[in-house]
């Protein structure tokens, strides 16, 4: 028997013309404005999307390997990270609602988009997204931290019977085919984040490119997430697309036994009973915390540098634990956690949500971006101003299990030592809680979310 995570996420930004639409003017092709051409090529791996041809841009200059930047920068950008995806999940509406969301993804995408930012469009995004580095720094850190978490994914106890762990992060960029891309900014993307640009043609064909977006989210996330984009979202003043996909699908380190999962009473925001499917894990030597309010837990995955956070706050006490949750909090429960033998009792849980971000961000303050008026990408292109129209976030996470036996599993943490207490500690998390998934060694959230009702 072996659990399972699965937990994947879709993130879209819009750019369209903030100009009503000019005769298009036939010119030559257009040129580097850093003295190097950039390349368009077939990408073999998207010819599949039949709705319309799809070609490739990229510039000549490969993905920095190792980049040169100090350690202490990547720490600031990961509790920058960590601050706005606090502060984008007060902002999200539904508050009795079950979320899910990846705080990591929107920053990654965000973080591209800040490439073609330039003065108080810059700022903005600066702000909203709690960025403390320079601009040029911030993608420097960025590519440093995807290569960080890249290298934690192989699994630490490969010979765990039917075991599994994935993890996808995915950049991509959708272009106007005839649209005149700054070299400089589609060199940022690719050093720092891997990514190129497709070509595709959003003034004659955009629901092709709509599909076309869509097969290739879906595609990245296992077919999980589809439609991302909804009809109409795309026309024809439509210029640029910035995707990021997440896909992470691990099994337990400490894997629950089916045998002993069963209907147990789960207490709601109102009090409400409701019978939910609970699973049982007894005696296993868990990263546990407890605070005035609150209990935490650390389930870790196959590999074990990525753990599932559940924040379990007392009966009565979610609302204001929720309202009080900074970055600085954290951190602190994070540090206090010990190894101890924990008995604990979880709900499954399984569901999405779809997120329209324009709001949450404009409230974080970065209504400039999306204003016609005042939005300046010209960082990305000068021959049309450009803004934001739609950022749309899709996530979904499944905790569930399969199989019928019980693999064999030992958790080794060296360098870490703790009391064992006769008795294990319990847990029984019977009401609402907040969860994340993060990676421990960066402290990188990658989802985040809360059960409301499972």
């Amino acid at each position: 028997m072996k659990m399972f995570i699965i937990a994947l996420t879709a993130f879209t930004l819009l750019f369209v013309s903030a100009c009503q639409p000019q005769p298009e003017l036939v010119g030559p092709e257009p040129e580097s404005d850093t003295g190097h051409a950039i390349e368009p090529v077939t990408d073999p791996t998207k010819q599949n999307l039949k709705e319309q041809p799809v070609s490739f841009l990229k510039s000549e200059l490969p993905r920095e390997i190792d980049p040169n930047i100090d350690e202490d920068q990547i720490r600031i950008l990961t509790e920058n990270n960590a601050a706005f995806a606090l502060a984008f999940y007060n902002q999200v509406p539904g508050k009795d609602d079950n979320l899910v969301f990846s705080p990591f993804s929107i920053s990654l995408a965000l973080s591209m988009t800040l490439a073609g930012a330039e003065s108080d469009t810059e700022q903005a995004m600066l702000k909203a997204l709690q960025f403390g580095l320079p601009e040029k720094t911030i993608h420097t850190a960025f590519n440093a931290l995807l290569q960080s978490i890249e290298q934690s994914q192989e699994p630490l106890n490969n010979d765990m019977e039917n075991g599994y762990f994935q993890l996808n992060i995915s950049n991509s960029i959708w272009g106007q085919e005839d649209f005149n891309f700054k070299t400089a900014f589609l060199d940022v993307l690719a050093q720092h984040y891997g990514a190129g640009l497709f070509a595709v043609d959003f003034k004659q064909n955009p629901e092709g490119s709509r599909l076309a977006i869509n097969d290739w989210v879906s595609e990245e996330t296992e077919e999980k997430i589809k439609d991302l984009i909804p009809e109409n979202t795309i026309n024809s003043l439509t210029r640029l697309v910035l995707t990021n996909a997440i896909y992470f699908n691990g099994s337990w380190l400490h894997p629950f036994n089916k045998n002993q999962t069963a209907e147990s009473p789960f207490y709601t925001l109102d009090g409400s009973e409701i019978l939910v499917e609970s699973m049982k894990l007894f005696g296993e030597n868990l990263a546990y915390g407890q605070g005035e309010n609150y209990q935490a837990i650390d389930l870790p995955y196959l590999s074990s540098d990525f753990v599932m956070t559940l924040l379990v706050p007392d009966t009565g006490a979610f609302n204001e634990f929720e309202a009080q949750l900074s970055q600085e909090e954290l951190v602190n429960i994070f540090k206090n956690m010990a190894f101890t033998q924990v008995d604990l009792e979880m709900p499954k849980f399984d569901f999405e949500s779809d997120i329209n971000a324009n709001d949450p961000l404009i409230a974080l303050g970065m209504g400039n971006a999306f204003d016609q008026e005042s939005a300046d990408f010209s960082g990305i292109a000068d021959e049309e101003a450009l803004m934001i129209s739609d950022v749309l976030h899709k996530a979904t996470i499944t905790v569930d299990e399969s199989g019928a036996e019980a693999a064999a599993a030992t958790a080794v943490i060296v360098g870490i030592k703790s009391v064992m207490p006769v008795e294990p500690i319990s847990l029984i998390i019977d009401r609402p809680f907040l969860f994340m998934i993060r990676h421990q060694p960066t402290n990188t959230i990658l989802f985040m979310g809360r059960v409301i009702q499972p």
